[in-house]
């Protein structure tokens, strides 16, 4: 009777394999190779379209060369596994390339492993291998199969992080060059748009952020476009920004602080932006009321009186020049009560209130001004030129002083 083949005895139960059982299937590769390339093409119809390629040589080689490893280390454990590693990062690298997910060459892994299970028990029928060792050999081979595995894996989250990154950057590209405007060539865009997959939207919502917001690119939606790295970061959103994308802008940035854009054509973006990032100086310099979350639309008018602050100026100096003569204390007085009538329209009790004085006082100011501004005041363009300049100084804080 021959002799019963064991594991090598460490007090391990499944121990070691011995040499001699590296001997005894190294004549089976050659066959075995077959039967796996048979068994994995019947289960996996990509892999036969790729085995009858112009892959098809490298492929089967990376197949003997992972089954030879493992032969190999098994007669000595400390053999190099150099080409094996190589080999198994490539086919990592080629399911990404392809497009595909892990899961069918972790699936023509271990189905390689059960067909070479399948012939171990076949060949330990004639070798008299033992059970123990036959548990050894299994709980090795798929050991070695994890191993591979990971190997594949490394490889194809390589080829994914250096696409990641090169999408990421035509991204990038692709969102300078809409906020470029015009005269950036359509097409230029349009190319960029079909390098990443991105839709270019009719219409879009430009978020601008404080720099010192922390942005969490993760949670973005995925048609969101940002640059996380601009001195300036800002998001782009197709279409208007409803509820689901507000929480999404909470999500991206849980500490707040941006403003919402207008919803403007894509050609246009760069407006929305524009207006974005001066609703966050206005909160900033205390002009309007700061919020986690701030929106273009709340603040329009503001925005417009105060968009071109040195015209504004020669504004006041053109409109509030009848006064220019007036000591700088009634000249201030005059002008507050001319904001307030503006405002109101109101009598003199009304504006008495508004501005705590008595109403006889108001009264005897409206006089001067009518006496100073004359036609300007009933001159239907001339006083809106001097409201919008009364209203755009109350906004900015500060005292008119235009007139030095």
């Amino acid at each position: 009777m021959p002799r019963l083949i064991q594991p090598l005895d460490t007090g391990d139960p499944l121990g070691p394999l011995p040499q001699e059982f590296a001997a005894i299937m190294r004549p089976e590769l050659p066959s075995l190779i077959k039967e796996i390339g048979m068994e994995v093409t019947r289960a996996y119809p990509e892999y036969a379209r790729l085995l009858n390629g112009p892959n098809g040589t490298s492929i089967r080689m990376g197949v003997e060369q992972s089954l030879s490893s493992f032969v190999d280390l098994v007669a000595e454990p400390s053999s190099p596994t150099v080409l094996r590693d190589d080999m198994c990062r490539r086919f990592g690298r080629f399911e990404a390339y392809e497009g595909r997910t892990m899961d069918a060459l972790q699936g023509a892994y271990r189905l390689g492993a059960r067909v070479a299970l399948r012939r171990a028990k076949k060949v330990g029928r004639s070798y008299n291998f033992s059970p123990a060792l036959m548990l050894s050999f299994a709980d090795a081979l798929f050991a070695y199969v994890d191993e591979l595995e990971a190997l594949s894996r490394e490889g194809y989250l390589e080829v994914q992080a250096q696409s990641d990154q090169r999408s990421e950057a035509v991204r990038r590209r692709l969102l300078h060059l809409i906020l470029a405007g015009r005269p950036v060539p359509r097409s230029a865009i349009g190319e960029l748009c079909e390098q990443t997959g991105w839709t270019l939207p009719e219409h879009v919502t430009l978020v601008a952020v404080r720099a010192s917001a922390g942005l969490d690119r993760i949670s973005a939606d995925a048609d969101v476009l940002l640059d996380p790295s601009d001195p300036q970061p800002h998001l782009l959103i197709p279409g208007p920004v409803d509820d689901a994308r507000r929480q999404m802008i909470g999500r991206v940035l849980p500490s707040g602080g941006a403003a919402i854009g207008l919803t403007v054509p894509t050609a246009l973006a760069a407006d929305s932006i524009r207006w974005a990032r001066r609703v966050l100086e206005l909160a900033d310099t205390g002009i309007i009321d700061d919020a986690p979350l701030l929106r273009c639309e709340d603040h329009l008018t503001t925005l417009w009186l105060l968009s071109d602050p040195p015209l504004l100026d020669q504004l006041a100096m053109r409109e509030l020049a009848p006064v220019a003569a007036i000591s700088s204390t009634r000249r201030a007085r005059l002008i507050e009560t001319l904001r307030i009538w503006l405002d109101t329209r109101g009598t003199a009790a009304q504006m008495g209130e508004l501005l705590d004085v008595h109403p006889q006082t108001v009264r005897y100011r409206m006089r001067s001004l009518e006496a100073i501004f004359g036609d300007q005041l009933t001159e239907p363009e001339s006083r809106f030129a001097t409201e919008a300049v009364l209203r755009a100084m109350n906004l900015r804080g500060k005292s008119p002083q235009p007139l030095n």
